[in-house]
């Protein structure tokens, strides 16, 4: 019903940069709250940064002063903008979304497939 679809991911030098897109689409009444997590191996995945529908943001201590979430709510997309990425960057990112669904009163979380970045020393 909700598809979650990343790009935008690949392989940089350490420094440099990328931009992450996330496009929602399916039977979509309202979108709350829009977030990236991140899955490096072996390790838990972790929340990076978050929008709400109001425009408010929060990004991880990790990240923070380097990377840059929004949103444009009326095409139904989130972007995380990354600067100057480090090694300890590279992971699986993944889009969340908080999406209630037409003709329903409750919403539910939907996640994307994941886009790798791999950030090279």
């Amino acid at each position: 019903q909700v598809q979650l679809v990343e790009s935008g991911g690949g392989l940089v030098q350490a420094g440099g940069s990328l931009r992450l897109s996330c496009a929602a689409s399916g039977s979509i009444s309202s979108i709350n709250d829009m977030a990236w997590y991140r899955q490096a191996p072996g390790k838990q995945r972790e929340l990076v940064a978050l929008i709400t529908s109001g425009g408010a943001t929060s990004v991880s201590d990790s990240v923070k002063d380097r990377f840059t979430i929004s949103r444009d709510s009326a095409k139904k997309t989130a972007t995380l903008q990354m600067n100057g990425l480090k090694p300890e960057d590279t992971a699986v990112y993944y889009c969340n979304a908080d999406v209630r669904l037409r003709y329903s009163d409750r919403s539910s979380m939907y996640w994307g497939q994941g886009t790798q970045v791999t950030v090279s020393s």
